[in-house]
């Protein structure tokens, strides 16, 4: 088995920018990408299957489908087109060997397409709940001339490396590796709290509007800025809730001074 791409449609592209958001931390790179390809009402072209993606299967309508990322082509009137790539996946070997055939895959594909600047979308995790904190977005480029191109996007791009240090799976080989193919690369991540049952539509949305200014879109945000205020009244239950534990747990151990919670 290989990593193969069924190719749907073959659309004529002109100029088309490629656009990633797969699954990752707080899913915010798949829930832009996602929302770009439903607000534009973006046409499926094609679909990449693998072996290095998870070994299970998904369940729709008691019948059975292999995991799967899927292309989505919009053609813009007033500028590039856009290739856009969603999945239900990313490669999960330990070995890192599946993520490069990927990513090589794809901007094989991408490529063949006319293809040459890439956006990866994704979240960084910062480990904590700041629901009244201003969400930043940070950005990493494979060409240093891109950081100052698109300086008035609202996006970080001076303190990544320290804050991060490295950009792992797809959202970050897709970068690197376009530049190895003559590609521009540039990716956003949107601060998030990073826990692992929370997607974040808060992170999305700061990411989606850096990247609509980035790209000179039209897009309306105003359904994924209600989902962002009701992840907001989530985030501050869950807060109220971890106090609440963390008082009761104080109290019931105090005498045991207790060095660390777990």
């Amino acid at each position: 088995m290989e990593t193969v791409i069924k190719v749907l449609d073959k659309p004529k592209l002109k100029n088309p920018v490629l656009i990633e958001g797969l699954p990752g931390i707080g899913n915010v790179g798949r829930i832009a990408a996602g929302y770009l390809v439903e607000e534009l009402k973006a046409k499926k072209f094609a679909e990449l299957y693998s072996p290095h993606f998870l070994p299970f299967v998904l369940l729709h309508n008691n019948v059975t489908e292999l995991l799967k990322n899927e292309f989505y082509y919009w053609k813009n009137p007033r500028g590039n087109d856009l290739v856009i790539l969603v999945g239900d996946s990313q490669a999960g070997d330990q070995s890192g060997v599946g993520h490069y055939e990927v990513v090589e895959k794809i901007l094989a594909f991408a490529g063949e397409l006319g293809v040459k600047q890439v956006f990866t979308l994704g979240g960084f995790a910062t480990g904590s709940i700041e629901e009244t904190k201003e969400i930043e977005v940070l950005g990493a480029v494979n060409d240093s001339k891109l950081a100052a191109r698109y300086k008035d996007a609202g996006v970080n791009f001076t303190d990544t490396a320290s804050r991060i240090g490295m950009i792992v799976g797809a959202t970050g080989l897709l970068v690197g590796m376009a530049k190895n193919k003559g590609m521009e690369g540039v990716c956003l991540m949107g601060e998030t709290t990073g826990f692992p049952i929370l997607t974040d539509p808060r992170a999305a949305e700061k990411v989606l509007q850096a990247l609509v200014k980035m790209l000179g879109l039209k897009v309306n945000l105003s359904t994924l800025d209600q989902r962002s205020k009701e992840m907001e009244e989530f985030l501050k239950k869950i807060e109220k809730m971890q106090q609440k534990a963390l008082k009761q747990l104080s109290v019931k151990e105090g005498k045991e001074q207790l060095s660390y919670i777990g």
